[in-house]
């Protein structure tokens, strides 16, 4: 039996003892991807997780997805795979900074990115993901949002949703912003029959440049549905794990070998081993703070 064999068949025995489910991000490494139950982006893993019928939730992800995780399942044990696997992004703003936006805005609706703590989501009126932020912009009847953290995001938004004033929070994704123009015409000048997918949280010139602009889960959906046989992918590229299996006879490029998430590569499987065997990095939120940021992420949640 080979190493990795060994390593698989520990973490179902693991599996079994804890009665747990695996969740994993598709930015995970393939490894990570494989033994997962469940392989999804942050609107899947929510719904999923919300759903599922376990005593433990083993999420290989970044905290504030296990914290999203342990908000919408508080009977569940909910074990982040790694540590000290953060979002950058989600740190960018946090209780006190929304309170200060909020007294500037007192009349906008905040409309929180998944991206953030749960204190940030607990002061928010509603969530959203990349999947569903038009829809949960559209479905707000007030007329001034104030979209936090990811101003890129937001600004993909605004162009979809131009009836609304949206005021941006300097907020991003490091690893999708590293992303250039100019990275985007050289790919396309050597595949210039491939579809260009990128993620809302791209910088606006790149955006522009792109035929679809996507969540991962809808970049899957996406590249199933479409006759075209080569594309050139704008996202964390674990997201080419999921993509190259679930399309063999496709042919899929990141557009940049610098569009690595180091926080998504955090999680091994051995990492997983030892949180499961330890019953480590148990992730918890006050309950005061878990019911107001549920009722953010339940009305995200409804709309469809």
């Amino acid at each position: 039996m080979s190493s990795l064999d060994q390593l698989k068949e520990q973490i179902a025995e693991l599996k079994e003892t804890l009665g747990a489910v695996i969740v994993a991000h598709n930015y995970q490494r393939p490894e990570v991807q494989d033994i997962a139950d469940f392989v999804g982006d942050s609107l899947e893993l929510a719904r999923r997780c919300a759903e599922v019928k376990a005593e433990t939730i083993v999420f290989c992800g970044v905290d504030f997805m296990a914290e999203t995780a342990a908000i919408l399942n508080p009977d569940a044990t909910v074990l982040l795979s790694a540590a000290t696997a953060c979002c950058p992004m989600a740190a960018m703003i946090d209780a006190d900074s929304l309170n200060e936006w909020k007294k500037r805005y007192p009349r906008a609706t905040v409309v929180a990115y998944v991206n953030t703590t749960a204190a940030v989501k607990a002061g928010s009126d509603i969530c959203c993901t990349s999947a569903n932020a038009v829809k949960v912009v559209e479905s707000v009847t007030n007329d001034e949002i104030l979209f936090i953290p990811d101003k890129y995001l937001g600004h993909y938004v605004a162009t979809k949703v131009s009836r609304k004033r949206i005021i941006l929070y300097p907020g991003y994704c490091i690893t999708h912003a590293r992303l250039t123009a100019e990275e985007v015409r050289r790919a396309k000048q050597h595949h210039p029959e491939a579809k260009v997918l990128v993620h809302p949280e791209c910088q606006e010139e790149v955006i522009k440049l792109a035929d679809a602009v996507l969540s991962t889960s809808q970049m899957v959906r996406y590249a199933k549905e479409s006759p075209a046989k080569t594309f050139l992918i704008g996202t964390e590229e674990g997201l080419l794990h999921r993509l190259h299996q679930e399309n063999p006879k496709k042919k899929f490029y990141v557009l940049s070998p610098s569009l690595i998430c180091a926080n998504m590569k955090k999680t091994r499987l051995g990492t997983v081993i030892e949180t499961m065997k330890l019953k480590r990095n148990r992730v918890t939120v006050p309950e005061d703070i878990r019911l107001k940021a549920k009722q953010a992420l339940d009305r995200m949640l409804a709309v469809v």
